[in-house]
């Protein structure tokens, strides 16, 4: 039985001489594997819906192991990521994050029109990367179901305190009173608790305007990368080794 979706590649392994075994990410099933056969032939029509952060629109039916694409119309191949290195490395994360935190055949609509979104801004992006990962993992966590609590103390519930960490395993802000009872925390300050509700709250398109300090994106980013793993359970992310190499050796943010 054949059925429609849209999805988007994001992990290709090579499959003997001419084939590929895709994941791709749906909006109807969610994250799936598919075989596309021929896909390395230099003549197959499968060429540009199997790239690494395209968006299609895949007729595919399912065998026994795998699904198998019968039609593939592309819809957008985001072709401006794999221009830019700073945008393949970026966009390499945002990939992994899908691929590590969802079970295969789980829809997640949200995650997925976050994806895509995710991907348009990207495909634009020559500054402000750090700010948009960071926004981004904001929203991609609180869509999973982990989204931060950051109104009052976690733990007890006061909302006046002047003194507060984040709770990797509480997920929110927590006061001074709960700091020896909460071990697992993050330090943080005004700004970057501000930092945090702002962006928590403002669309990926219209983070441009908004002046945030460096350091202070950075070690947020930080944090949101502990919280994230420790949701998932995970113990890293692969493609932020190779961000952190970018940004010893200068690379854009």
């Amino acid at each position: 039985m054949q059925t429609k979706t849209e999805g988007i590649v994001i992990k290709e392994f090579r499959f003997r001489e001419t084939s590929k075994i895709l994941t791709i990410f749906t909006k109807k099933y969610g994250k799936v594997h598919v075989m596309a056969r021929g896909a390395y032939k230099p003549k197959s029509q499968l060429i540009a819906n199997t790239q690494l952060f395209s968006y299609n629109d895949y007729y595919l039916y399912k065998g026994r192991n795998f699904y198998y694409i019968n039609q593939a119309d592309i819809i957008d191949s985001f072709y401006p990521i794999r221009e830019n290195i700073n945008r393949v490395m970026y966009g390499s994360y945002l990939l992994e994050l899908v691929d590590l935190s969802n079970l295969e055949e789980e829809a997640n609509e949200r995650l997925f029109l976050l994806l895509k979104k995710g991907l348009m801004v990207l495909s634009k992006l020559d500054k402000d990367f750090i700010k948009f990962i960071l926004t981004y993992e904001l929203k991609y966590i609180s869509f999973l179901g982990y989204k931060p609590y950051l109104d009052r103390c976690v733990v007890c519930g006061r909302d006046k305190f002047s003194q507060f960490k984040f709770s990797i395993e509480q997920g929110g802000i927590i006061c001074s009173n709960c700091f020896s009872i909460e071990p697992l925390c993050e330090n943080m300050d005004l700004t970057m608790y501000k930092t945090m509700k702002t962006l928590l709250y403002t669309p990926l398109d219209k983070i441009s305007s908004l002046e945030i300090p460096k350091d202070v994106m950075f070690k947020l980013h930080e944090i949101m990368v502990e919280y994230i793993l420790n949701k998932i359970d995970r113990k890293k992310f692969n493609s932020l080794n190779m961000l952190k190499s970018m940004k010893d050796n200068g690379g854009v943010y």
